[in-house]
């Protein structure tokens, strides 16, 4: 469309209105560039209200679950399996419909080319959410590792398919490298994590080491010190809470309060 156009100003003012070829480059240059301005705003402007669609499906989903849950801390569920079960069921049931919803991005790939990147990676991190990680091993490669959370995730995978450390750590220092400060966070937390369980804790203290040259955060402070003093035993990354369990390297413990009876 602007290629049309830019092609028509060209024509009309060179031949119709007589000017000079230089000129009536430049005028249908700076037409091409104006359409493809305003086309691209237009564009991304719908791609924005597409995705804030997504994130309004997820979005009222947790607000559900979090209002079940808080009705369970007053009334529990009959036993803590059942209850997880319940969570897991309606996640999934929200996760699909966002799923859905990102198919409609699908229609603006004649016009952006990183759509079907930016799908993939949304996509990945949806199905991440419901542990369908057959879907997720299939969308990896085609994902844009710019986030840490999406490092952590790789990283995490590769940790529950038991690939060799040398290859985490591979992926672990090319998704931290131009991070900003704190935003290495969870890919540390991770790394350091599995060097940990795979028995190199001196590996794990020097990943901190590194690590927190470029953050201040609490969590990585205290494992660090833990490994320090050898207390490896008491490394724990609870402190990032949702952050650190949504990467399934480990289960988050559940409390429900138990009503207790009144007598008078």
């Amino acid at each position: 469309m602007a290629l049309a156009a830019s092609c028509g100003a060209f024509a009309a003012l060179h031949f119709a209105a007589s000017w000079g070829i230089g000129w009536s480059i430049a005028a249908a240059v700076g037409c091409f560039l104006t359409i493809q301005i305003i086309f691209g705003r237009m564009i991304q402007k719908r791609i924005m209200a597409d995705m804030e669609a997504v994130q309004t499906i997820l979005l009222e989903g947790r607000k559900k679950i979090e209002a079940k849950m808080q009705r369970w801390q007053m009334r529990p569920p009959g036993s803590i399996q059942a209850a997880q079960k319940e969570i897991a069921d309606d996640t999934a049931g929200f996760v699909r419909e966002a799923l859905a919803q990102t198919e409609v991005l699908r229609k603006y790939r004649l016009w952006v080319p990183l759509i079907e990147r930016q799908m993939a990676t949304a996509q990945m991190q949806l199905n991440w959410m419901i542990k369908d990680f057959k879907r997720v091993d299939e969308l990896m490669p085609k994902i844009i590792m710019a986030d840490p959370s999406l490092v952590a995730m790789k990283i995490a995978r590769m940790q529950m398919l038991e690939k060799p450390t040398d290859e985490i750590m591979e992926v672990y220092r090319k998704g931290v490298k131009r991070q900003r400060y704190n935003k290495n966070v969870l890919p540390a937390a991770a790394v350091s994590w599995i060097l940990v369980k795979r028995g190199d804790a001196d590996g794990a203290f020097k990943v901190l080491t590194e690590a927190l040259k470029n953050s201040d955060n609490e969590t990585l402070k205290r494992n660090h010190e833990c490994l320090m003093n050898n207390r490896t035993a008491h490394f724990n990354n609870s402190g990032l809470g949702d952050m650190w369990y949504q990467l399934f390297l480990e289960e988050p413990k559940m409390h429900m309060q138990r009503q207790r009876s009144v007598y008078r």
